[in-house]
Formats: C-alpha cells, sequence, structure tokens
C-alpha cells in the first residue's frame, strides 16, 4: 500500500512539474496584456485569448523533448518496478 502512494506522489509531482512552464508562460503573457489593455483602454477579448494559446502553444513545442524525457524516465521507472508493486 505504501507503494502505490509513493507512485501516487511521484505521478503528481511529474505533472505539476510538466505543467508550470506552461502555466507560468500563460500567466506572465494574460499578465502582460492586461496591463497593455488598462494602459491603453482596449478591450478587445481576442486580444487577450489569441496571444496566450500563442504563447502557450511555442513554449510546449519548445519543451517538449524535455517534457518527454521526463515521462518516459517516469515510464521505464514503473514498468521496472511493476514485479516488486504486484508481489
Amino acid at each position: 500500500m505504501e507503494k502505490y502512494i509513493e507512485i501516487g506522489l511521484e505521478t503528481m509531482h511529474l505533472t505539476l512539474l510538466l505543467a508550470l512552464p506552461m502555466l507560468m508562460a500563460g500567466l506572465i503573457a494574460g499578465l502582460s496584456i492586461s496591463i497593455f489593455q488598462a494602459t491603453t483602454q482596449i478591450n478587445e477579448m481576442t486580444l487577450s485569448f489569441i496571444p496566450k494559446i500563442l504563447i502557450v502553444g511555442v513554449v510546449l513545442i519548445v519543451l517538449m523533448p524535455w517534457m518527454l524525457g521526463h515521462v518516459m524516465d517516469f515510464t521505464t521507472t514503473l514498468w521496472s518496478q511493476i514485479k516488486t508493486i504486484t508481489g
């Protein structure tokens, strides 16, 4: 039972590690766009939505090899531990 909790915690840690760069990029882009809109008094919804999607997409593409490496390491470790986990 203890091993299952450890695997769950590792999974949550990996999920947060992989999601953090995209979330931070979206947060920074959204904050920058909001400041720009407040300064210029432009209230266009697409002005805030489209750049955030593009920036998150670019971050995803740039960091994909790093993310894939982490997922592959985790999966390899998980597959190697199957016999010890199941008994």
